[in-house]
């Protein structure tokens, strides 16, 4: 026999829920989930985008947004951050903050294409059964992950304290600060516009057609190759956007296995949302947020935000696997 871990028992009882803690901190934990949440969404697209067009789920997307992260801490660092507010000027720390993110957008791109040609082309062209395909993704997950280890080593990157968060405004009694809002905000305009560069442009309009059936878009002059390259490319610039916002809400969190857990959530996000869909994973990313926030608070423990996570990812599957919104990206519609 075994003990159950003090965790999973209470008073000599199976885990009760706190729901005085959750109002006491509902504003707090719904504020805190955005946060989270908006940098999930950015990260649950690259999957829908990928799923969209080759109907894979890139599991290596989750290095592709840890190599991103990497390159904001060694931007960083080099422009001479640390583990302290810096003592910069607001428009040097802005313009350092452009700069991390130009780079983590170009590393996390740059990976994603390299992967898209390593691993998936090859697949591709010998007409590969979709199997292989998952089978390729976990791999080079993994190869990812243990190139970053033999370089970096097991322990995290040094903290980049990118500036002190001030308070903006007030909602009954919780404080707002410049960093949730930072985010948030930044990950939604992104969203919304590659949102609109799917509905409205010439390169969307052959993403929804590669989508919808590739073999006739290829008939009709769209050159497949460039819109699954676009497509990767455009899930690894959204991955490095997503990387300088984690490295700015968790300064200390960069290292070789860091995207991994944070990946899980993102494809979670896409499949609750709609896996498939651009503005389903937005939604999936903001709810599973605030539902990750809410369960730790009920449950009085962090470590509990996974295990929520999960749990509503098995639930969608049960329930309602084609996620809240349940049409895919060839079906978007300018």
């Amino acid at each position: 026999m075994f003990d159950l871990p003090a965790a999973l028992v209470t008073d000599d009882q199976w885990i009760t829920l706190d729901w005085t803690a959750l109002g006491q901190n509902f504003w707090s934990a719904t504020f805190d989930g955005l946060t989270f949440g908006a940098i999930y969404a950015l990260v649950a697209l690259g999957y829908t985008l990928v799923y969209g067009v080759l109907n894979l789920i890139n599991f290596a997307h989750s290095e592709v947004f840890i190599v991103g992260a990497y390159a904001v801490v060694f931007t960083l660092t080099g422009l001479g951050f640390g583990p302290s507010p810096p003592e910069f000027s607001v428009v040097s720390i802005i313009g350092s903050l452009l700069l991390a993110c130009v780079f983590a957008m170009l590393a996390a791109a740059v990976t994603a294409f390299i992967l898209e040609r390593v691993a998936y082309r090859p697949l591709r062209q010998r007409s590969a059964p979709r199997l292989a395909f998952l089978i390729t993704a976990i791999g080079m997950s993994f190869v990812i992950q243990y190139l970053i280890f033999i370089w970096r080593g097991p322990n995290p990157e040094p903290a980049v304290i990118m500036f002190a968060p001030t308070p903006v405004f007030d909602v009954f009694g919780t404080i707002i600060d410049s960093q949730q809002i930072i985010i948030v905000v930044a990950a939604v305009v992104m969203m919304v516009f590659v949102d609109q560069l799917i509905r409205r442009t010439k390169l969307g309009r052959g993403i929804r057609a590669v989508a919808q059936d590739p073999d006739t878009a290829t008939l009709m002059g769209v050159n497949k190759e460039r819109i699954i390259v676009a497509t990767f490319v455009i899930g690894g610039v959204l991955a490095g956007a997503a990387a300088l916002f984690y490295v700015m809400k968790i300064p200390s969190g960069v290292l070789y296995y860091g995207g991994f857990v944070l990946g899980i959530k993102a494809f979670t996000a896409a499949v609750l949302g709609g896996i498939g869909n651009v503005r389903g994973a937005l939604l999936g990313g903001l709810l599973l947020g605030l539902l990750g926030n809410y369960g730790q608070i009920l449950l009085g423990n962090a470590q509990w935000t996974d295990v929520v996570c999960f749990v509503v990812l098995v639930l969608v599957l049960m329930v309602r696997p084609e996620g809240i919104l349940g049409t895919n990206l060839s079906k978007a519609r300018a």
